[in-house]
């Protein structure tokens, strides 16, 4: 088993690699006049590699996606979902979040249709955990820049996040969702215009996070190849007790999905930050957003919003400890 997930693994590395892109930049950097060891063509090469990689995958990975998805609309979803209720309905919730490409505000329409549709409030709420901290996409992208085993657990750490505190916040009763959306009638599309829809799809989700992808990675190159390692490791080193909490509480602020959050971990990761410390602030960054906890103010109650914010809160930190304690299993 161990030799076929390291070939799995081997395998999803030279596919996600992009070494062509690698040296098709650094020759062109060099063409320029550029000295390999200077710090502006690190800074240059890091950021047109990690924003060229990215969108592409972005792109791609979408398009097939949001194809996809053009089989299972929200009114298939509901039916879906409605059968499901307990463990498995939670899980198929989580699940059903990774199929979908949303940041956490674009979640939300999804969110408040499901629960005025009368599915269940703990299967609707791990869908809306879910769905920001991790897509197939994000995915394909953590793959490449982390690693597959970083990726895996991340996954399988959302997941476990998703479907516990759907769990806990539905036994502790605080249900009260204050706004209705009726889930509009669906008409099966043709083949191209499931074509069609999945391209405006891509190009949708594009457009809406292009300038926080393009901001992360600024921020990612800046990070890696100008700021002091052992500044990083004073901060945010994984011997540190105090740094999965500055990670999350940091994390909350910062509105951006998955793509724009992940040159900013992978530059911490590599400054020195511990693994579970940067694994908290991209699951805070992304499930934890300010932006998204002020839409939800509009749709919960108080208390299930204060349930929601510390549940989450809670699993995302206890993750990154365990992960700090771990990190050498994976690095």
């Amino acid at each position: 088993m161990k030799d076929i997930l390291g070939a799995l693994g081997n395998f999803l590395k030279e596919i996600f690699s992009f070494s062509y892109l690698d040296t098709g930049l650094s020759r062109l950097l060099e063409a320029l006049g550029l000295e390999l060891d200077s710090k502006i063509f690190s800074v240059l090469h890091f950021f047109l590699y990690d924003s060229i990689k990215i969108f592409f995958l972005l792109f791609v990975l979408v398009f097939g996606i949001s194809y996809i998805q053009s089989y299972f609309p929200p009114q298939r979803t509901k039916e879906i979902l409605g059968s499901m209720n307990g463990f498995w309905g939670r899980i198929f919730g989580a699940l059903l979040g990774i199929l979908t490409p949303f940041c956490s505000c674009s979640s939300i329409p999804f969110f408040i249709g499901f629960c005025s549709a009368g599915l269940s409030i703990g299967v609707t709420l791990s869908f809306l955990i879910m769905s920001p901290m991790a897509d197939l996409a994000s995915l394909a992208i953590l793959i490449s820049e982390f690693g597959y085993k970083i990726a895996l657990a991340y996954l399988l750490s959302g997941l476990v996040i998703a479907v516990l505190s759907g769990y806990i916040i539905e036994k502790l009763g605080f249900v009260k969702i204050t706004a209705t959306k009726v889930l509009a009638s669906y008409t099966s599309p043709s083949q191209k215009e499931r074509i069609k829809e999945a391209k405006n799809g891509a190009k949708d989700i594009i457009k809406r996070v292009w300038l926080y992808i393009l901001l992360g990675v600024a921020i990612g190159s800046f990070i890696h190849n100008l700021l002091p390692q052992n500044l990083v490791e004073r901060v945010l080193g994984a011997d540190l007790w105090y740094s999965v909490l500055l990670a999350c509480v940091v994390g909350i602020p910062m509105y951006a999905d998955t793509f724009g959050a992940i040159p900013v971990a992978l530059a911490l990761l590599e400054k020195g930050a511990g693994l579970g410390t940067v694994l908290s602030f991209l699951m805070s960054v992304t499930a934890l957003s300010l932006p998204s906890l002020v839409m939800l103010s509009k749709v919960m109650s108080p208390r299930l919003l204060a349930a929601f914010v510390i549940t989450l809160s809670l699993g995302i930190i206890l993750i990154g400890y365990i992960f700090n304690a771990f990190a050498y299993i994976f690095i």
